[in-house]
């Protein structure tokens, strides 16, 4: 099962952070959650998968191994392009917007991720490797 893990695990990631985000943005605007459910929000899809794949080995090859250096690069990478460039097209697309004829389709402003939303991405992704690490000890 431990090796099949690794490979499934971006979709269990994938579904789980999914899941949250369509329960949080139901609780905050009820029936408009589906039109919500995309890039931006909370918690960051893109940051809950890495950091599941990233502590799934850190906890169960070691967090000295040069696979969990590398997955901590690229997670770095992913969180700064989260917070920084893709908000900004956020930003972009919300003045861009005002600009728009209401008989073209508007841009999607919601792109990018607060600190808050990267966090519960982190915390997400962790608690989800843990688990998947779990998984891989008891059940090789």
């Amino acid at each position: 099962m431990g090796t099949y893990l690794y490979c499934i695990l971006p979709f269990i990631a994938w579904v789980a952070s999914g899941v949250l985000k369509f329960l949080v943005n139901y609780l905050r605007s009820g029936k408009d959650a589906f039109r919500l459910v995309g890039n931006g929000g909370f918690p960051s899809t893109h940051t809950t998968i890495l950091s599941s794949m990233v502590m799934t080995i850190g906890f169960h090859e070691g967090f000295n191994t040069p696979m969990f250096g590398i997955g901590m690069a690229i997670l770095t990478i992913v969180i700064i392009d989260a917070t920084g460039l893709r908000r900004t097209v956020g930003k972009h697309a919300k003045m861009l917007n005002k600009h728009i004829s209401s008989k073209e389709e508007k841009l999607r402003e919601r792109q990018g991720h607060h600190w808050h939303e990267i966090f519960g991405g982190l915390v997400l992704g962790t608690v989800i490797g843990y688990v998947a690490h779990l998984i891989m000890v008891f059940l090789p």
